[in-house]
């Protein structure tokens, strides 16, 4: 049991445990296959867009995007931090301080659900930018640009399609978006998204790095969606959720979910949960029908409230601290 401390007026763990769960390793066969497709593609790409949820700016990017497809060497490379709207982006600076340390010098944040918003607009005269003061090699005798788009499953790639289609040419979804990871499959055929400069956009699957080393990097990764569900347990996101609004002293779950009060008990607030909104599912005993709070109904709804958006900006990784580390 972690030994509890007073946090914004409430008894609350002071570290979040995890005891017989393995969140390390989710890397389908599809998502190896994606990336050798990438790698096979990269001759015939001008730029490369890396697209990351900003509220794990930090801590869940794959590094082998880094080994595997050269960024930063081989092409042009920007990286887009979508999701801003969901995020805590007070200590916005740090992270492009960051990211700039590390060679990355083309940093866009985004709301992929604002195509006419400042970030979205800004991408494609950026590519542009960048283009015409790089070398293009093989392809520099070739009037359009062709871009990929990768990054981890969920943080809004196709979406990021759709925005870039609907600013520029006022077109409809070209791809598939889900709330879920895994929608894109494959390397897709390549998407038109601009007329002037001509510009196709090749959409990949989002691939994981094929061990998470650290545990609660898993845990944000489920959080954010990027892992599914029910391979780490939604009772355990449910509880990891609880211990970081907690930690911020962030109680807007109290009203949401019909409760009285903050509580730090994951099985209280779920079971809670599940009787004030009358959330119960009935099974078959010996003794006839029974009638049950539905404890996973409770956290499904919790961490769907979280992704919506519903508890406010936040911000997973705990960056000072985070990126100290990372540059260690």
């Amino acid at each position: 049991m972690a030994a509890l401390v007073v946090r914004h007026g409430l008894p609350m763990r002071e570290i979040f445990i995890v005891a017989n769960r393995e969140v390390a390793n989710w890397f389908p066969g599809h998502m190896s296959k994606g990336l050798n497709q990438m790698q096979r593609q990269l001759k015939n790409v001008d730029c490369l867009i890396e697209v990351h949820d900003a509220r794990i700016p930090v801590s869940g990017r794959n590094p082998n995007f880094v080994s595997r497809l050269g960024l930063q060497m081989l092409k042009p490379h920007i990286l887009v931090l979508n999701k801003m709207d969901l995020a805590d982006l007070q200590h916005k600076n740090e992270i492009v301080s960051y990211y700039e340390n590390q060679g990355v010098k083309d940093i866009i944040f985004t709301n992929c659900k604002k195509p006419d918003s400042q970030g979205i607009k800004s991408i494609i005269p950026r590519i542009s930018s960048l283009l015409q003061s790089s070398e293009r090699y093989h392809r520099s005798d070739v009037k359009e640009y062709q871009l990929m788009v990768i990054g981890v499953p969920n943080v809004g790639k196709s979406s990021l399609i759709n925005a870039l289609r609907s600013k520029h040419l006022r077109k409809s979804k070209a791809t598939k978006v889900g709330g879920v990871p895994g929608i894109t499959q494959s390397v897709l055929e390549r998407i038109k998204v601009c007329e002037h400069p001509k510009v196709y956009l090749l959409d990949t699957p989002g691939v994981m790095a094929p061990k998470i080393g650290n545990t609660e990097i898993g845990l944000k990764l489920a959080l954010v969606a990027t892992i599914k569900d029910h391979l780490v347990g939604e009772d355990m996101i449910a509880d990891y959720l609880l211990y970081r609004l907690n930690f911020q002293g962030n109680h807007s779950y109290v009203s949401y979910l019909g409760l009285d009060e903050p509580t730090d008990d994951i099985q209280h607030l779920l079971g809670k949960a599940a009787v004030r909104n009358n959330w119960l599912r009935k099974y078959r005993s010996f003794s006839g029908i029974q009638v049950v709070p539905d404890l996973l109904h409770s956290a499904t709804t919790f961490i769907r409230g979280f992704r919506s958006g519903k508890f406010g900006p936040i911000m997973l990784d705990d960056l000072l601290e985070d990126i100290s580390e990372r540059n260690q």
